[in-house]
């Protein structure tokens, strides 16, 4: 990004959002809310680890705070989402009182209420307008995660946002937090010739969950991450990991997946799936827009220049457009969209395919680590 692409502006915005919210806190919640700078090597560990499973995320939740408190925390959330990004993490957060009900109110995760709205946790990493600090807020379907250096973002991903159930009837209408981006991508692939279609397919049945999981970095080979590698450690309840291992098991037999299968899907570099360059004009834009369905859940400045990136002809060229599973709605399906500096990923096969997970991740740049390396580099000469 250029001086002058907007990421000054938004980490300005950022930074007077969390010094707000850290000024409100007491003794306690500051111990919990602030770790050490992302120059921190144990510190930045913890940055790193994250999560898309009703786990404990770390920092602060939303209901161990006053109402005051909460308005300031999600001041910052918006600080570093577009207006519609915003929108459809707050949706995803009310999701969990529509779960509650689907699961019959029972499922509880080890804590006083399973699915619940106020389990989403705000962490500041370092001190809001110093040389380097970071933030993240997460909770079950939800993690954001953003790295300011010298007063600019440097980073906004990984960047996922997920949706159970991912469709819901509501009064006269429906309620889809992703559905614009399961769209645009069926309407991509179905609009494929059979040579384009046949490189473009991975496999013929979808995948139990994005294959990236939620691994600190993406490496070539990585297969799908199982249920019981996403939570923050083992369950002491018997019970509950019980639960998880029968979730991964049903979740494995509905997909029909080998080891064998999960390795035809891997992530690997340079990506499988159908070039940009082998796509029609039409094509073309219609994974454009794909693309910036994602990349336009940040601030509007950052998303601007994104959108720009990928307008032109040669990076463009060098994205990859994979699919797995059935081509009809309300059927499981998955597809990733991959280039060097760009990994996207979407499934929708877990409860009848009625739950979706999205990732929007940067292969090169996840975490900001590229820059914090170059501004250690820098700080030592």
């Amino acid at each position: 990004m250029s001086p002058d692409d907007g990421a000054t502006e938004v980490a300005a915005a950022m930074t007077d959002a969390a010094a707000a919210w850290l000024e409100t806190l007491t003794p306690a919640q500051r111990l919990r809310a602030q770790f050490d700078s992302p120059l921190v090597p144990d510190s930045d560990a913890e940055r790193l680890r994250w999560f898309y499973t009703p786990t404990d995320h770390g920092g602060v939740p939303l209901r161990g705070q006053t109402a005051p408190q909460q308005s300031l925390a999600m001041q910052l959330v918006a600080s570093g989402l577009s207006e519609a990004g915003y929108a459809t993490v707050a949706t995803v957060l009310g999701l969990e009182n529509i779960l509650d009900r689907v699961e019959g109110w029972h499922v509880h995760w080890g804590r006083q209420r399973g699915r619940d709205p106020g389990l989403y946790w705000l962490r500041i990493f370092g001190r809001p307008g110093d040389a380097v600090w970071a933030w993240r807020f997460g909770g079950h379907h939800i993690s954001l995660n953003n790295l300011i250096i010298a007063g600019r973002v440097v980073s906004t991903t990984p960047c996922f946002i997920g949706a159970d159930p991912a469709s819901t009837t509501l009064l006269g209408s429906t309620l889809q937090p992703l559905q614009g981006v399961a769209d645009v991508a069926r309407q991509l692939v179905r609009s494929l010739d059979t040579e384009q279609r046949r490189v473009a397919v991975l496999h013929e049945s979808a995948v139990s969950d994005i294959v990236s999981g939620n691994r600190a970095t993406i490496t070539h080979g990585d297969t799908m991450m199982h249920m019981q590698e996403l939570w923050r450690g083992r369950f002491t309840d018997h019970a509950l990991n019980e639960l998880i291992d029968d979730i991964d098991r049903r979740a494995e037999r509905g997909s029909g997946y080998t080891e064998a299968d999960h390795a035809d899907v891997a992530i690997t570099m340079p990506p499988r799936g159908l070039r940009a360059r082998e796509l029609n004009p039409l094509q073309r834009n219609e994974l454009r827009q794909l693309i910036a369905l994602y990349t336009g859940r940040a601030p509007n400045p950052i998303a601007a220049v994104h959108a720009a990136r990928y307008a032109t002809g040669p990076v463009l060229d060098e994205v990859h457009f994979g699919w797995a599973g059935s081509l009809e709605p309300g059927e499981p399906h998955y597809y990733r969209v991959q280039g060097p500096a760009l990994l996207i990923e979407y499934d929708n096969t877990q409860r009848r395919a009625n739950h979706a997970h999205s990732v929007w991740r940067n292969p090169l740049s996840d975490f900001g680590l590229d820059s914090l390396a170059e501004h250690r580099k820098r700080a030592r000469h």
